[in-house]
């Protein structure tokens, strides 16, 4: 979650009480979409070559957008880009791409879709090589974790290791993949957990109860 916009709307000291009691990141306001997604989903450890790669491929669409609009549109990027099957992304061509362009269920950026796309490549590329994209990005884990953020303008849009993936994924070829876009993939990965102190996810690695 690394919209500036998000970020803002949240009310003084950074914590939302909802009806049911529990304390939430104030981003994620009263939106139920959001509320279902910050309870089960955002800050809880993610492994696995294609979750990895889809969450990069999202944050990337996402950029100068609201990750809501991302989140809502969610399944249609699923069927649009085949579950994001790097293998299946890869072989995507120009008849693919003019498909893209037309899917109204999507965001329909050239740019970012071509993006995508060439990030399959490097995907291939990189397991090719005996890598794995997923041990890549926990490879940037903070040790030992900073301690829990205080209030909403506690939580930064990048950091120091999120410039060093940035760096390392450009590397291997992968494009959309700035400091600020890799931050919200390792916020959303559960890589960093930027709950706030007192949000009732924070620090919980489990399935919601």
């Amino acid at each position: 979650m690394s919209d500036q916009a998000d970020r803002v709307s949240a009310p003084a000291g950074g914590l939302r009480r909802h009806p049911d009691g529990r304390a939430r990141c104030g981003w994620c306001g009263d939106d139920p979409d959001y509320v279902t997604y910050h309870d089960t989903e955002w800050g809880r450890p993610v492994r696995g070559e294609r979750a990895v790669f889809e969450k990069l491929c999202l944050e990337g669409f996402q950029a100068g957008l609201s990750w809501l609009t991302i989140l809502r549109k969610r399944e249609a990027f699923r069927r649009a880009f085949a579950g994001f099957d790097p293998d299946v992304v890869a072989g995507f061509g120009d008849d693919e791409v003019a498909a893209l362009l037309a899917d109204t269920g999507i965001v329909r950026n050239r740019a970012k879709i071509e993006a995508t796309i060439s990030n399959a490549h490097a995907f291939r590329s990189l397991m090719e090589a005996g890598g794995s994209l997923s041990d890549l990005v926990w490879s940037f884990a903070p040790s030992p974790p900073p301690p829990p953020p205080q209030d909403l303008d506690d939580v930064p849009a990048s950091t120091p290791a999120s410039a060093a993936l940035s760096r390392t994924l450009k590397q291997y070829g992968f494009r959309f993949v700035g400091p600020t876009t890799c931050y919200a993939a390792m916020q959303a990965l559960g890589v960093v957990d930027d709950h706030l102190a007192g949000c009732w996810r924070r620090g919980r690695t489990a399935s919601p109860d």
